[in-house]
């Protein structure tokens, strides 16, 4: 299982690149798997600034739709619009070009109650 080490994660299942202030989400490989094809991919909130936790979006596999939620307090600032299209990438490179939104992140310090990667793979058992 893929739990690339320079990313942190949350026990949702998302994973955060952080660059600057501005942070990428997406699922993890575990979150894929577990979740099976992905169909459709949908992020309503682009523009809007949301709170930790708060529902981003939905992501819809062939048996189940599942909410995204935020693992950090902000403005989503851009959605991946490949996925409307190719939401399969999701599947196929969860942490590349299956990556789901960016956000203008709102108070840095939350970044640390995020799991490390080795946090990660204890939750999920790996």
């Amino acid at each position: 299982m893929n739990i690339p080490a320079n990313l942190k994660y949350t026990k949702d299942h998302e994973w955060i690149s952080i660059e600057g202030d501005i942070a990428t989400v997406g699922i993890t490989d575990f979150a894929q798997k577990e979740l099976g094809d992905i169909v459709y991919v949908e992020v309503e909130t682009l523009d809007q600034t949301l709170e930790k936790d708060e529902v981003f979006g939905t992501v819809e596999a062939v048996k189940t739709v599942s909410d995204l939620f935020l693992p950090i307090a902000g403005e989503i600032i851009a959605f991946n619009d490949a996925l409307e299209n190719t939401p399969e990438s999701v599947n196929a490179d969860p942490y590349g070009a299956g990556w789901m939104i960016k956000v203008k992140i709102a108070n840095m310090a939350e970044v640390d109650g995020l799991l490390s990667s080795e946090s990660y793979k204890e939750l999920i058992g790996a």
